[in-house]
């Protein structure tokens, strides 16, 4: 176990996956296809047996998955991976290999809202009970973890981008005798290893940076061999959140680029989030960046963060002036967007993390792209004077 500062070898990683590429192609070739035949009985036989791991049926086991799921558990620091069709996919088969009815998960406050929905509902019908708690609070995550079976955490945490010190809390879990989960998608590998700090199982939505183009649905789950076989073992097969050949081609292009943009993306999303501060119309601006020191084992910030624009402003003018940020509730591409928060708060879905937690109906979600930081600024401060 590390502090995370290990090197981002990418390069290498790179390397060595393409030396076995058909006709020594630049770019990795994609097995398009849902199954794999045998050359005899006795090899079916011998595969059905499990006397030898290869192709049998893509909702099983695909080269160009696994060749993503290699890139990636090796870029987190883990032993292994397995890629899904969603991030959700991916949130909720971790968290189902690991809970039974009647059990407990600690999570921590502002959490992904479909995941709070997931928690809600369909794990609430499961008899599962979920405590929400302050991650900053490490007194709180260590009164709470006695007795749970899954401790869930995202650091940053959406929409207001509370960072945690991810090495401790993994300590507490461990301590306990509990798995920890951590969604990494804000930060991407690049940023923040969390299996390097301790935690169990990293998830991913790879729609987000791990993609960074706007063209993939996916996730994706890392860990040890052992949690990874326990996700394969049941989860995996039997809800099929496969995640396809193509996907898995386009997220390995994505990490190709992944050191690139999330420089591009953290330079402009501070830049701009500086800049936000020193207006009198801001009340407040959410960024883990602006701190005077990012915990240890994040070593650097995204493009996404929060502000809360001060009474009198009106939010409508200023949403529908932009021009460059679109309105837009991914985020992770090349393009810039914004989420008001009185519109999430009018979300009529329960149960609604917004209205849980809390979050102010002048606040704004910023996911800053790749579009050049100066017009972007310009567009904001033109959209500003339309809403003041």
């Amino acid at each position: 176990m590390t502090d995370g500062s290990a090197p981002f070898d990418l390069a290498s990683l790179i390397v060595a996956h393409d030396e076995g590429n058909a006709y020594d192609a630049v770019v990795p070739p994609i097995a398009q296809t849902s199954l794999f035949t045998f050359k005899d009985y006795d090899d079916m036989l011998s595969s059905y047996r499990g006397e030898k791991v290869r192709p049998i049926y893509t909702r099983g086991l695909n080269p160009t998955v696994r060749m993503f799921e290699e890139m990636l558990a090796k870029l987190e620091g883990a032993e292994d991976a397995l890629g899904f069709a969603s991030g959700m996919a991916a949130i909720s088969s971790a968290v189902l290999s690991f809970v039974e009815p009647g059990d407990r998960i600690v999570a921590v406050k502002h959490v992904y809202p479909d995941a709070f929905r997931l928690f809600g509902t369909i794990l609430k019908r499961m008899k599962i009970e979920v405590t929400y708690v302050d991650g900053r609070d490490e007194e709180a995550v260590a009164k709470a973890l006695p007795g749970a079976k899954v401790f869930y955490m995202e650091s940053p945490t959406s929409w207001v981008m509370e960072a945690h010190d991810v090495g401790a809390l993994a300590g507490l879990a461990r301590k306990h005798g509990v798995v920890s989960m951590i969604d990494n998608s804000w930060a991407s590998p690049f940023f923040q290893r969390p299996i390097t700090l301790g935690v169990d199982l990293v998830i991913h939505s790879a729609s987000k940076y791990l993609g960074g183009h706007s063209d993939v649905v996916a996730g994706v789950v890392a860990g040890s061999k052992e949690m990874i076989g326990q996700l394969k073992s049941e989860a995996y097969p039997y809800l099929g959140g496969k995640l396809s050949p193509f996907d898995a081609w386009l997220l390995i292009r994505g990490l190709r680029t992944l050191p690139l943009r999330m420089k591009a993306h953290e330079a402009a999303g501070l830049t701009i989030a500086r800049r936000l501060q020193e207006l009198d119309v801001v009340e407040q601006v959410c960024h883990p960046g602006l701190a005077n020191r990012l915990p240890a084992g994040l070593n650097g910030t995204s493009g996404l963060f929060s502000f809360v624009f001060r009474e009198g402003v009106d939010i409508r003018p200023f949403a529908d002036h932009l021009k460059l940020f679109k309105l837009g509730v991914s985020w992770g591409g090349h393009e810039s967007l914004i989420v008001p928060g009185e519109v999430v708060l009018q979300q009529k879905a329960q149960p609604n993390s917004a209205h849980a937690f809390g979050i102010s109906p002048r606040s704004v979600r910023l996911h800053v792209g790749l579009e050049g930081t100066e017009v972007l600024w310009s567009d904001i401060e033109e959209a500003i004077a339309a809403a003041s």
